[in-house]
């Protein structure tokens, strides 16, 4: 089974509760924090990668210390121009492993996340939308 973060139209150009997820999640940031890297699968790694970009064109969590990783599983970029004029307006510099599935249907919008960051290291599996099992896949 799949949970979501927020919910999102087909194009994912539309989202619902978005807004209020993001203020969410960095107010447990910085209540519970300071966190040095953020990993996620999914709209978690999406939503991981939107903190880190806003967070440098100092959007959000400007109390916290700079995010400077991210481990982004099957993740991928929020197409509507309002957000991406912002968080990938630059390649964001944290530091970032992006595992991509070759059966996964979200491995372009991964692969279009990973060139959003400055100097990605991108894994590769065999699988589709999961968390990969790597140990004899490298």
């Amino acid at each position: 089974p799949y949970f979501e973060w927020f919910q999102f139209n087909k194009e994912f150009t539309e989202y619902t509760n978005l807004e209020e997820c993001i203020s969410h999640l960095c107010e447990y940031i910085t209540s519970k924090g300071p966190f040095d890297g953020l990993l996620g699968f999914s709209q978690g790694a999406t939503l991981s990668a939107l903190l880190i970009g806003y967070q440098a064109q100092g959007k959000v969590l400007k109390d916290h210390p700079p995010i400077k990783f991210l481990i982004s599983i099957s993740g991928s970029k929020f197409r509507t121009p309002e957000i991406c004029e912002v968080a990938y307006k630059e390649p964001i510099k944290a530091k970032s492993v992006h595992f991509i599935g070759e059966k996964d249907w979200l491995k372009l919008p991964s692969e279009d996340l990973a060139a959003a960051f400055q100097d990605p290291i991108i894994i590769r599996h065999p699988q589709g939308h999961t968390v990969p099992r790597l140990g004899t896949h490298l």
